[in-house]
């Protein structure tokens, strides 16, 4: 059934989405560790590590998308799924510094010694191991939004209250992270990883690792948007989110629908943040600040809503623009994100991919060919000749 799924849902774009992510996990770490860098193929290490970041910032989006594009539901909270798989990764990393720390604590970090903490609280117990810490980088982000979910979507709470409702979420976890005595570092959060899976966290190749995982996490991710939105489920969904109000007249219980593709959307978010982590060396309270959500429904309007390719595209060329404009001109970057928000709201309101694939429709039907004494005529002008035509017969 799965296998049907994809086959209906895997157009052209989206097939040739899923092999560039492939290769790219498989010759991007070998041209970064096979290649020295006197070679004019060579990737260095730090690319790797931002194309890394690109990447989860990329599953980051297509987990928004699946909410947005195709139930109608803007999250202005996501930033938080996202923060809450990286903290689980985060506690993961700091139990694996053990003596190595400032203080030589081989159970407390750093930050907990730091602060007269006499025990590990009972929240950080399996943390030294990575399948535990992987559970809970899915399990938390999706037990969040299965209780938010379950009393939003009961009480009929959509549009803008809903998009207020989860930036207050985000911003509400933004504040509690930030207390000392949370246990997850306050303001400075996490940071000063050493290994992760008994691997230097430092080293090339396991920077090429990661960057391979996030590879193939985003592809994995994209195909279980694909074989959601392929389904009759995603025909629903879609239903959802053009008349809702008609949907639930048909017998379709809407919340149970929502609730489903809201827990899946928050788990990939976290599995985005728990990839985003160990790239980035820290993880901290600011990646709950709503700004961060905000930038993310920015990356899915450029790239184009509802399309699953789009919001890749979208996050991989905002974040590179971001990253030049920091560098060059960093006091004009917010101007050029809002004017660009802006910009695309007003003219591409289908984004990048909704451009492209109506470019892609105008060669068509320049190409096909015209039936010889008749003319063709476009939708405006025949529009214009139906009052004529009415009123001559």
């Amino acid at each position: 059934m799965t296998l049907r799924f994809l086959s209906g849902g895997l157009t052209g774009g989206r097939i040739v989405m899923l092999a560039l992510l492939v290769a790219a996990a498989i010759l991007v770490p070998v041209l970064n560790l096979a290649l020295p860098e006197s070679h004019p193929l060579h990737v260095p290490t730090y690319a790797v590590t931002l194309m890394g970041k690109y990447l989860t910032y990329a599953l980051l989006a297509l987990a928004l998308d699946l909410v947005w594009g195709y139930c109608g539901i803007l999250s202005l909270g996501h930033a938080a799924f996202f923060a809450l798989g990286g903290y689980a990764m985060g506690m993961y990393l700091m139990r694996q510094i053990g003596t190595r720390g400032v203080y030589g604590d081989p159970v407390l970090p750093d930050f907990m010694v730091f602060l007269n903490w006499q025990e590990l609280p009972w929240y950080w117990y399996g943390f030294d191991a990575f399948p535990f810490a992987m559970l809970i980088a899915l399990a938390a982000p999706g037990l969040l939004a299965f209780i938010f979910g379950w009393f939003a979507f009961r009480s009929r709470v959509t549009g803008v209250y809903l998009s207020i409702i989860t930036q207050a979420m985000t911003y509400a976890l933004l504040l509690a992270f930030f207390r000392n005595d949370m246990g997850f570092g306050g303001n400075n959060g996490l940071t000063d990883f050493k290994d992760i899976l008994g691997f230097d966290i430092q080293s090339d190749a396991t920077r090429a690792g990661l960057f391979a995982a996030s590879a193939l996490a985003l592809a994995g991710g994209l195909v279980i948007a694909v074989a959601i939105t392929a389904s009759k489920l995603g025909k629903v969904l879609i239903a959802v989110r053009d008349a809702e109000s008609r949907t639930r007249f048909l017998g379709y219980r809407v919340e149970h629908y929502k609730l489903f593709v809201w827990t899946v959307s928050a788990m990939m978010a976290g599995l985005a943040g728990a990839l985003y982590v160990p790239q980035v060396g820290i993880i901290n309270p600011g990646e709950f600040a709503p700004a961060n959500s905000i930038e993310a429904v920015i990356w899915v309007a450029v790239g184009g809503r509802g399309t699953l390719v789009g919001p890749i595209i979208g996050a991989v060329l905002v974040n590179f623009a971001k990253s030049w404009f920091t560098a060059a001109l960093p006091e004009f970057w917010l101007f050029a994100l809002g004017g660009l928000f802006v910009f695309v709201t007003l003219f591409l309101p289908k984004g990048i991919v909704g451009l492209a694939k109506s470019a892609v429709q105008r060669l068509r039907r320049m190409r096909e060919p015209q039936t010889p004494g008749r003319e063709t005529k476009t939708p405006r002008e025949m529009a214009a000749a139906r009052p004529s035509e009415q009123a001559a017969e």
